[in-house]
């Protein structure tokens, strides 16, 4: 799995936008066989919704949520580190330096502060590209 396809499922959850695993909903439990007990047919079927994945996520609510959750004081809103760290990811030179490739970043892959901004925000940018909501001035 890329590492902005990490970032991305840290936000977005397991399963799109506020899917499965989203501000750690627990998953489903695994059925129970049929052996154990049968259940009884459903009266009426449960009310269709529209997907899950049609939903804009707020990437700035979801990240300030994590943050206070976590008591986290993390300058997630300009440092590609501190938002790393508040994913729980490896924020190295080397995941960096794998992430901006991966973004294609064409600068020097130095973990330079050039390096650093510049990946925060195309970051910041390819969430909102994948049905992210966040403001402009944390892709500027």
């Amino acid at each position: 799995m890329s590492i902005f396809s990490k970032i991305k499922s840290a936000i977005f959850g397991e399963k799109g936008p506020l899917g499965s695993g989203h501000f750690g909903t627990p998953k489903p439990a695994a059925p129970a066989p049929a052996a154990i007990a049968p259940k009884p047919a459903p009266a009426a079927p449960a009310p269709q919704t529209a997907p899950a994945a049609t939903q804009p996520v707020d990437v700035e609510a979801v990240l300030s949520g994590m943050a206070s959750r976590k008591n986290s004081d993390l300058n997630w809103r300009s440092s590609i580190v501190d938002l790393m760290k508040l994913l729980d990811l490896d924020s190295s030179l080397d995941n960096r330096k794998e992430l901006a490739t991966e973004l294609g970043y064409t600068g020097a892959k130095d973990g330079s502060a050039e390096m650093n901004i510049w990946l925060h925000k195309a970051v910041m940018r390819e969430l909102a590209k994948n049905g992210g909501t966040v403001p402009a001035g944390l892709q500027d």
